[in-house]
């Protein structure tokens, strides 16, 4: 109806479901002109001048390498906090998981052009990066001298870059997050004592069903690691609920689990089966009433750990930085706590972009209150603008906005 209004209109059909389809959807959709996948993102401009100048469809669902990373348009800040995505794709083949089917296997992207967007970013005000990938921690790239960097090399170098003072990056496998990388949590500050950490399930029995390679003890060892050099560690995790086969004991070695690790965030689903994966192929035999009773009470508990890790920081001095006005009074300011906790505060508006101390005075599940104790001025943090040194190459952009790499 639309291109019969419009037979200029362009339709195109994109992402993960469209990698997994491809030519299906256009003989679903004859309209649909552009299919693309996550990997082809940045070849957009170019089928749609393809479809502008041939009238034809084009299907482009390839799994480019290092190509993406190559043609990236130039980083510009839209406020304190900043994504980079430092890498893309999974070899784990976890078997409920459509990753490495619609984006391919891991590729990471070279340290210097990470370090070089970062070091942009830092310039234009960014104080807190958050490095981006499917499987994160499993990074390892080349360097232009031709050596390896390893993830646990990038945090060190990422925190070195003048102007940045937090680190997260999201999301992690177990099985890669090695001793170097638990290391750089005792000497490189700048890393927030806040780790989101997927465990899917505590029952051994059914992460071997799930292909994890790692064992529920296996998964508490790095817990505890972690916290021996960062005593104040705080973790969020995934859960698969009702996962084929999981029985009443599976379930309730995932409680046991949670209440030994003391989780201060979850993201938990009921599973659903995703066409082309292994766990598709398996018997669904959890019901559905079964798998919602058991969310329930997983949610709950781990909503009680959350409110008793909001309960105890009533009262302390909590390090914020400040990211704007607050969502429930636009005339007061709001930012977030190392450990990922929104706080709002009474404060003004020079204060945004920049680190406050505010004393705790409510709590909630998943917000706080407070108010300001010490402004940055009064901080001996170290802030200058992001070295030259680091932004040795520039980059420019053609006449569609996207960025030609240039070594």
């Amino acid at each position: 109806m639309l291109k019969e209004k419009n037979p200029a209109l362009i339709i195109g059909v994109g992402g993960c479901v469209a990698s997994q389809e491809g030519e299906h959807i256009r003989s679903r959709a004859p309209c649909v002109d552009v299919v693309f996948g996550p990997q082809t993102l940045h070849r957009l401009p170019e089928m749609i001048n393809h479809v502008q100048g041939t009238r034809s469809p084009i299907v482009d669902i390839s799994f480019p390498e290092i190509e993406k990373f190559d043609r990236l348009p130039e980083p510009r800040a839209e406020g304190p906090c900043a994504f980079v995505s430092i890498m893309e794709g999974c070899n784990k083949y976890c078997t409920f998981c459509v990753v490495p089917y619609t984006r391919g296997e891991e590729v990471s992207r070279p340290s210097d052009d990470v370090l070089f967007e970062i070091a942009q970013l830092a310039a234009q005000g960014v104080r807190e990066v958050n490095l981006l990938g499917q499987n994160v921690n499993a990074y390892r790239a080349t360097t232009y001298d031709g050596d390896i960097c390893t993830f646990a090399e990038l945090l060190r170098l990422v925190g070195a870059i003048d102007g940045i003072d937090r680190i997260r990056f999201t999301t992690s496998h177990p099985i890669e997050f090695t001793d170097d990388v638990i290391a750089v949590y005792e000497d490189t500050p700048e890393l927030v004592s806040f780790l989101h950490l997927p465990v899917q399930s505590g029952s051994d029995r059914i992460l071997t069903m799930m292909k994890r390679a790692h064992t529920a003890l296996e998964y508490k060892a790095i817990i505890r690691k972690l916290r021996k050099v960062r005593p104040n560690m705080q973790f969020s995790s995934d859960f698969i609920i009702g996962f084929p086969g999981e029985t009443q004991a599976d379930f309730e070695q995932t409680l046991k689990l949670i209440a030994e690790v003391n989780f201060d965030a979850s993201f938990s689903f009921i599973y659903s089966p995703r066409p082309g994966t292994p766990a598709a192929e398996m018997i669904d035999d959890v019901s559905e009433e079964e798998k919602k009773q058991r969310l329930y009470i997983l949610q709950d508990r781990i909503n009680q750990q959350v409110l008793q890790f909001s309960r105890r920081m009533l009262g302390s001095v909590q390090r914020i930085l400040v990211e704007g006005t607050s969502r429930k009074n636009v005339m007061e300011l709001a930012g977030r706590t190392e450990c990922n906790r929104m706080v709002n505060f009474e404060g003004s508006p020079e204060m945004i972009g920049q680190f406050v101390d505010v004393e705790i005075t409510e709590v909630w599940a998943h917000s706080l209150r407070g108010t300001v104790v010490r402004t940055e001025q009064q901080m001996d943090l170290r802030v200058y603008k992001s070295p030259q040194s680091v932004i040795t190459r520039t980059r420019k952009e053609n006449a569609l906005g996207v960025g030609i790499y240039q070594p």
